[in-house]
């Protein structure tokens, strides 16, 4: 894995959700996962959410998490981490926006921005999403998020915050 150009730790957020089977367990394994990596070091997990499924595929609720890590990896690398713990928890990209045992998204990595191929950071759409926004503002609510808004500043005129409950 490829770390930071000058192997500094850098502040980043991950957003995690899961709609099958034992979706706290799921959470949990893909967090002990990622803080056994070398190159992460977890500094804080927020509450647990049931949000109401995003996008066009009837399904169960989610529970949501967002994690703020202090990590050497270069975002290319986070995202190959992150992707591979979904894999080694089982996930299978078949259906988008369909029910999944784990996702992990990165949702922000220091002040970059970083546009690649399957790559966008910060995450294009957190700024309209409530769970995402509502777990992060409680663990890092000056997280920036690449439009000049903090987390907790887009919170304040998000929509559906209603529809996300803390577990």
């Amino acid at each position: 894995m490829s770390e930071t150009r000058n192997g500094d730790l850098v502040r980043a957020a991950l957003g995690l959700g899961s709609n099958i089977g034992d979706t706290r367990a799921h959470l949990d394994a893909a967090l002990a996962a990622l803080a056994a990596t070398p190159g992460i070091v977890v500094v804080a997990r927020s509450s647990d959410y049931r949000t109401p499924p995003w996008g066009p595929v009837p399904q169960d609720d989610y529970r949501n998490a967002c994690v703020v890590i202090e990590t050497r990896l270069s975002p290319l690398a986070l995202l190959e981490r992150c992707l591979a713990v979904e894999r080694e928890l089982g996930r299978v990209r078949d259906i988008r926006w369909g029910p999944r045992i784990i996702d992990i998204d990165v949702l922000v990595y220091g002040q970059e921005a970083v546009e690649q191929d399957g790559l966008s950071i910060p995450h294009p759409r957190m700024s309209e999403r409530a769970f995402v926004l509502v777990p992060l503002a409680e663990i890092w609510p000056d997280a920036p998020l690449g439009d000049g808004r903090t987390a907790s500043q887009a919170l304040a005129n998000c929509p559906g915050q209603d529809e996300v409950r803390k577990i």
